[in-house]
């Protein structure tokens, strides 16, 4: 098999993640190419598309969110991600067994009885339309229900976050509604037949938008179990090529592969962008270890707001009083700094929109 080098892992990261060029894509079409964008801080989904896209308008996003183009809910490894409207129910039918099965794990204390109840109940509750997550508590409450059991709800029954709460202007994602028509799975589709399918489909989308990666990387960005993944993939397509480390790799056919010395230009990130997270980003990598502290930290909420250079994180920035504040790991070289001084004019342009 084909050995791969982090640098041919890393371009064809950065080209299937859409940055190595601006693509002229409208949203929910980058969304999909993306495989969603994590976006524990509603920003970050902005940010990360402006980072992708020739051009792209906030407003246009918000208003996606409103009439439900674009969804955000919980969705692989029960994180929140802006997704097209379409790839929400095979998504979340993918993934729905094993993050029911983790959340009872993690909460002993509720059985599957106490969640299908709270489930009920809380369908009940939306039923009349969105509600903020204290009062929906406050109803679980109110009929004799666990208000812990909340969180896991979303691994029962379809919630989604309603705008303008999760918005550029409304960050925090703390009102829920029941997912809109055409965007919740099927019923029975937890098991069977039709979640074997998802996951199939979930598995070639991760190695599309992230690959070639190997099986436990796939496992891990889905929230799977090793085996599960491997039966996923099991009677797919597949190329395959060896890693640095040894691992076997694979990949969808036809999908990029760049020369590694493709110029990668400089792009900047928001927090929880996907592209530096899990096994991808190990084996790219595209966050040198060594700097790894300053953009993820117990100590803060989220993790730093990044740039790349030359495909890999430089440093981090901050928005402050109008403009772009960058905080390099090390000195650049002169062409790399002028060219981080653009993009960074360029984003704060974009910012007083």
């Amino acid at each position: 098999m084909r050995e791969l080098t982090a640098d041919q892992s890393l371009r064809a990261l950065l080209a299937r993640q859409l940055l190595l060029d601006r693509a002229e894509l409208p949203v929910p079409r980058a969304l999909e190419r993306l495989c969603g964008l994590q976006t524990q801080h509603a920003p970050s989904g902005y940010l990360g598309l402006h980072a992708r896209l020739a051009r792209f308008d906030r407003g246009e996003l918000t208003t996606m969110l409103h009439d439900g183009r674009v969804v955000q809910a919980w969705a692989m490894r029960s994180t929140i991600h802006m997704l097209a409207r379409r790839d929400h129910a095979p998504f979340t039918a993918a993934v729905r067994a094993e993050q029911r099965a983790g959340w009872l794990r993690l909460r002993r204390e509720l059985t599957a009885d106490d969640m299908a109840a709270a489930a009920a109940a809380v369908a009940g509750l939306l039923a009349g339309g969105p509600l903020r997550q204290a009062e929906i508590t406050a109803g679980l409450t109110a009929r004799g229900l666990p208000a812990a059991a909340f969180p896991g709800v979303q691994h029962w029954i379809d919630l989604v976050r309603v705008p303008p709460a999760g918005t550029w202007d409304s960050p925090r994602a703390h009102v829920y509604g029941l997912a809109p028509a055409g965007t919740a799975p099927e019923p029975g589709a937890v098991s069977g037949t039709a979640s074997g399918a998802a996951r199939t489909g979930l598995a070639r989308r991760y190695l599309r938008a992230f690959g070639p990666a190997s099986v436990p990387d796939v496992a891990r960005f889905a929230g799977w179990p090793v085996g599960v993944a491997r039966t996923a993939l099991a009677g797919t397509e597949l190329r395959r090529f060896t890693g640095e480390d040894g691992a076997e790799l694979v990949d969808v056919p036809r999908a990029p592969l760049p020369d590694p010395r493709t110029p990668a230009p400089v792009r900047f990130l928001g927090p929880f962008d996907a592209v530096l997270l899990l096994g991808h980003a190990a084996r790219a990598r595209i966050l040198p270890a060594a700097h790894r502290h300053h953009v993820f930290a117990t100590t803060r909420p989220r993790s730093a707001p990044t740039f790349l250079v030359d495909g890999r994180v430089a440093g981090t920035w901050t928005h402050r009083d109008g403009r772009i504040e960058t905080v390099p790991f090390a000195p650049l070289r002169t062409a790399d700094a002028r060219a981080v001084a653009d993009e960074a004019e360029r984003l704060a342009a974009w910012h007083a929109t």
